[in-house]
């Protein structure tokens, strides 16, 4: 049971409280029971200390931007705040480098954190934190732990770090060793719903496909979500079909115009239909039986003073009508149609992923990685996701249950 508060404040303003207080409010959102029992039983270390204790030391390692393993167990040993707020007894001993570093090891051998992960991320949408409505996905740079190596001497079998490139915002072209981190994110509430770490040689396109699947099957009992948001790097005729069709969805996708081919003749690059004169017509909505979208004369609704009037392609007072079905071609017809207010209004949702991204990177420690190994930075990256998920739960709606 939930009992839901209006929002006092953003997961922002909660980074500015002081230690203490905000681990305490982000693991009182945690039931790491739910986690624990899918580790292997095994020991934890010489002194048995609780699988729970731990985790949450790990979590309290991201949030306070703590940069190793070894600072760490330094600061359980001489913060007895610190300590106690993670679980530890007040007076007593604490973990060591090497526990952490064999748990940490443990946790990564299996998915058991993912499977938290996933059932948190149930917990945020049945407290309304996240809605699920639209998506958005994009992927990140992540710099690898290891000393980058020339691209003859790498091992290609998609489990290790690899040379990655990119352009940014600006158009400014960004190299980097490591992996990359691909989130489908909620853009209402703008936390990350699935995830998965490839190398950075990995193109973008490849991975939209496996992480809508992976959200679709974890997810699709309590959401549906209507559209997926994504940049021009995911423009892929077999990506717009399989949200289209399998999804019941719409793909929200600027076209990526490098090296196309011209139009079909009496359209423009969005699909829209051009009339006789060259005029691009004017959308005049979507008929969702026949899933069409109408378009009508330009001359007629007075958006154009065509010189031969509207008589010359149609003798009806409405008109010219074309009718396009999305079914033929989902990338270059589609729901909404590309172009329209209402199109542009969802492509700029976009951005909550890259706001997603900015909290991971600059309040938790997702551009701080000391472990090598996909499936070890996949743990690190999602203690970052776990420890943004539980501390918006506090912030956006004040989730008293435990999750």
């Amino acid at each position: 049971m939930y009992i839901l508060q209006p929002s006092l404040f953003s997961f922002d303003e909660l980074m500015k409280y002081e230690p203490e207080t905000r681990l305490r409010k982000i693991f009182s959102t945690l039931d790491l029971n739910a986690l624990t029992d899918r580790i292997p039983k095994a020991a934890v270390g010489r002194n048995g200390y609780r699988a729970s204790d731990m985790i949450r030391a790990l979590i309290a390692k991201q949030i306070e931007g703590i940069p190793c393993i070894k600072r760490l167990a330094e600061r359980l040993k001489t913060d007895p705040i610190f300590r106690y707020v993670c679980g530890f007894k007040v007076i007593g001993s604490t973990p060591d480098e090497s526990t952490f570093s064999r748990f940490f090891q443990r946790l990564s051998q299996n998915d058991s954190l993912l499977e938290y992960f996933d059932l948190l991320v149930q917990k945020a949408i049945a407290a309304g934190v996240i809605e699920g409505n639209t998506i958005a996905i994009d992927s990140s740079e992540i710099d690898a732990y290891e000393k980058p190596l020339p691209k003859k001497k790498l091992v290609n079998d998609g489990q290790n770090a690899h040379w990655g490139a990119k352009r940014d915002s600006d158009g400014n072209q960004i190299k980097w060793f490591g992996y990359k981190l691909h989130l489908a994110c909620d853009t209402k509430s703008e936390l990350p719903m699935a995830l998965a770490l490839t190398p950075a040689n990995v193109y973008d396109s490849e991975m939209a496909i496996p992480i809508i699947k992976d959200l679709a099957q974890k997810q699709g009992d309590v959401i549906h979500p209507k559209y997926y948001v994504m940049d021009a790097g995911y423009d892929a005729k077999e990506i717009y079909r399989y949200i289209w069709q399998d999804q019941n969805a719409s793909a929200i996708i600027p076209l990526n115009n490098r090296g196309s081919k011209q139009p079909p003749e009496g359209m423009d690059y969005n699909g829209t239909p051009v009339c006789s004169a060259g005029y691009p017509m004017i959308h005049w909505g979507y008929d969702s039986k026949t899933k069409t979208n109408k378009f009508r004369c330009p001359h007629i609704l007075g958006k154009k003073n065509c010189p031969y009037g509207s008589n010359w392609c149609s003798t009806s007072n409405y008109g010219m009508v074309i009718k396009t079905k999305i079914d033929e071609d989902p990338r270059r017809h589609c729901s909404p149609h590309r172009g329209t207010a209402k199109w542009q209004k969802l492509y700029n949702k976009r951005t909550a992923v890259e706001r997603c991204f900015s909290r991971l990177k600059e309040y938790l420690s997702a551009n701080n990685i000391k472990v090598r190994g996909i499936r070890k930075v996949t743990t690190h990256l999602l203690l970052n996701c776990i420890a943004l998920i539980a501390g918006s739960m506090v912030t956006n709606h004040s989730a008293v249950a435990a999750a």
